[in-house]
Protein backbone atom coordinates (compact mmCIF):
# COMPACT_ATOMS: atom_id res chain seq x y z
CA UNK A 1 0.00 0.00 0.00
CA UNK A 2 1.44 3.22 -0.64
CA UNK A 3 0.24 6.66 0.18
CA UNK A 4 -1.05 5.06 4.00
CA UNK A 5 0.58 6.81 6.46
CA UNK A 6 0.59 4.98 10.13
CA UNK A 7 -0.80 7.27 13.03
CA UNK A 8 1.05 6.54 16.66
CA UNK A 9 -1.58 5.27 18.77
CA UNK A 10 -3.47 7.89 20.98
CA UNK A 11 -3.76 5.86 24.62
CA UNK A 12 -4.00 8.79 27.33
CA UNK A 13 -7.02 11.07 27.87
CA UNK A 14 -4.37 13.78 27.68
CA UNK A 15 -3.12 12.89 24.59
CA UNK A 16 -6.72 12.55 23.04
CA UNK A 17 -7.42 16.25 24.03
CA UNK A 18 -3.65 17.42 22.62
CA UNK A 19 -4.80 16.01 19.22
CA UNK A 20 -7.64 18.08 19.34
CA UNK A 21 -7.67 21.41 16.69
CA UNK A 22 -9.17 23.44 19.26
CA UNK A 23 -6.90 22.75 22.34
CA UNK A 24 -5.25 25.38 24.06
CA UNK A 25 -1.73 25.27 25.74
CA UNK A 26 -1.23 27.92 28.51
CA UNK A 27 1.95 27.71 30.31
CA UNK A 28 1.33 29.26 34.24
CA UNK A 29 3.64 30.41 36.69
CA UNK A 30 3.49 29.31 40.24
CA UNK A 31 0.92 30.52 42.12
CA UNK A 32 -1.53 31.53 39.18
CA UNK A 33 -5.25 30.92 38.83
CA UNK A 34 -6.48 28.30 35.98
CA UNK A 35 -10.07 28.86 36.96
CA UNK A 36 -11.95 30.71 40.28
CA UNK A 37 -14.92 29.01 41.83
CA UNK A 38 -18.03 30.56 41.12
CA UNK A 39 -17.27 31.05 37.46
CA UNK A 40 -18.70 29.49 34.49
CA UNK A 41 -17.41 26.38 33.71
CA UNK A 42 -16.73 26.21 29.74
CA UNK A 43 -13.45 24.15 29.78
CA UNK A 44 -11.71 21.35 30.89
CA UNK A 45 -8.01 21.08 32.05
CA UNK A 46 -5.04 18.17 31.27
CA UNK A 47 -1.71 18.28 32.95
CA UNK A 48 1.09 18.75 30.68
CA UNK A 49 3.85 19.75 32.83
CA UNK A 50 3.99 20.89 36.91
CA UNK A 51 1.07 19.98 39.89
CA UNK A 52 -2.36 22.21 40.10
CA UNK A 53 -3.97 22.16 43.39
CA UNK A 54 -7.54 22.27 43.31
CA UNK A 55 -9.16 23.85 46.57
CA UNK A 56 -12.74 23.12 47.57
CA UNK A 57 -14.86 25.94 49.64
CA UNK A 58 -14.75 23.92 52.43
CA UNK A 59 -10.51 23.90 51.86
CA UNK A 60 -10.34 20.23 50.72
CA UNK A 61 -7.19 20.35 48.10
CA UNK A 62 -6.65 17.77 45.73
CA UNK A 63 -3.26 17.83 43.32
CA UNK A 64 -3.28 16.64 39.32
CA UNK A 65 0.33 15.42 37.85
CA UNK A 66 1.14 15.25 34.41
CA UNK A 67 -1.03 13.32 32.60
CA UNK A 68 -4.13 13.59 35.09
CA UNK A 69 -7.17 15.63 33.75
CA UNK A 70 -9.22 17.95 35.99
CA UNK A 71 -12.31 20.19 35.79
CA UNK A 72 -14.90 17.46 34.14
CA UNK A 73 -16.93 16.47 36.54
CA UNK A 74 -17.90 20.70 36.75
CA UNK A 75 -18.57 20.17 33.06
CA UNK A 76 -20.42 17.55 32.67
CA UNK A 77 -22.44 16.52 35.78
CA UNK A 78 -22.79 20.24 37.56
CA UNK A 79 -25.28 23.42 36.93
CA UNK A 80 -22.34 25.51 34.61
CA UNK A 81 -20.25 26.79 37.14
CA UNK A 82 -16.81 25.62 39.04
CA UNK A 83 -17.21 24.75 42.21
CA UNK A 84 -13.54 24.59 43.35
CA UNK A 85 -10.26 26.95 42.70
CA UNK A 86 -7.60 25.68 40.82
CA UNK A 87 -4.01 26.51 41.50
CA UNK A 88 -0.45 25.92 39.81
CA UNK A 89 2.02 24.86 42.93
CA UNK A 90 4.50 24.69 40.68
CA UNK A 91 4.82 26.42 36.55
CA UNK A 92 2.72 23.95 34.86
CA UNK A 93 2.38 23.45 31.20
CA UNK A 94 -1.83 22.83 31.00
CA UNK A 95 -4.13 21.83 28.16
CA UNK A 96 -7.64 23.53 27.65
CA UNK A 97 -10.20 22.70 25.52
CA UNK A 98 -14.01 24.09 25.89
CA UNK A 99 -16.52 22.15 26.96
CA UNK A 100 -18.60 21.20 23.89
CA UNK A 101 -15.62 20.52 22.24
CA UNK A 102 -15.01 17.80 25.12
CA UNK A 103 -18.14 16.58 24.85
CA UNK A 104 -17.46 15.68 21.16
CA UNK A 105 -14.52 14.02 22.15
CA UNK A 106 -16.48 11.62 24.55
CA UNK A 107 -18.69 11.22 22.18
CA UNK A 108 -16.27 10.34 19.23
CA UNK A 109 -14.46 8.47 22.14
CA UNK A 110 -16.06 6.64 24.16
CA UNK A 111 -13.26 5.00 25.52
CA UNK A 112 -12.07 8.29 26.85
CA UNK A 113 -14.70 8.10 29.79
CA UNK A 114 -13.66 4.53 30.99
CA UNK A 115 -10.03 6.13 31.02
CA UNK A 116 -11.24 9.29 33.16
CA UNK A 117 -13.06 6.47 35.70
CA UNK A 118 -9.79 4.56 36.03
CA UNK A 119 -7.82 7.76 36.87
CA UNK A 120 -10.41 8.77 39.73
CA UNK A 121 -10.46 4.44 40.87
CA UNK A 122 -6.63 5.21 41.42
CA UNK A 123 -6.89 8.20 43.33
CA UNK A 124 -9.35 7.19 45.47
CA UNK A 125 -7.06 3.57 46.16
CA UNK A 126 -4.08 5.85 46.87
CA UNK A 127 -6.35 7.89 49.07
CA UNK A 128 -7.90 5.00 50.95
CA UNK A 129 -4.06 3.15 51.04
CA UNK A 130 -2.47 6.28 52.88
CA UNK A 131 -5.37 7.53 54.56
CA UNK A 132 -4.69 11.42 53.38
CA UNK A 133 -6.91 13.16 50.89
CA UNK A 134 -4.73 15.07 48.97
CA UNK A 135 -1.57 14.31 46.99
Amino acid sequence: MTGVVASPAINTPIELMAAQVDCEVLTLPTGAKVFSRGHRADSIYGVRRGIIEVISEAGEKLCYRPGELFSYQDIVWRDGIYRNDALARTPVEILRLDRLRFLNLLHNHPTLAVLLISQQHERLREQRTSGTCCY
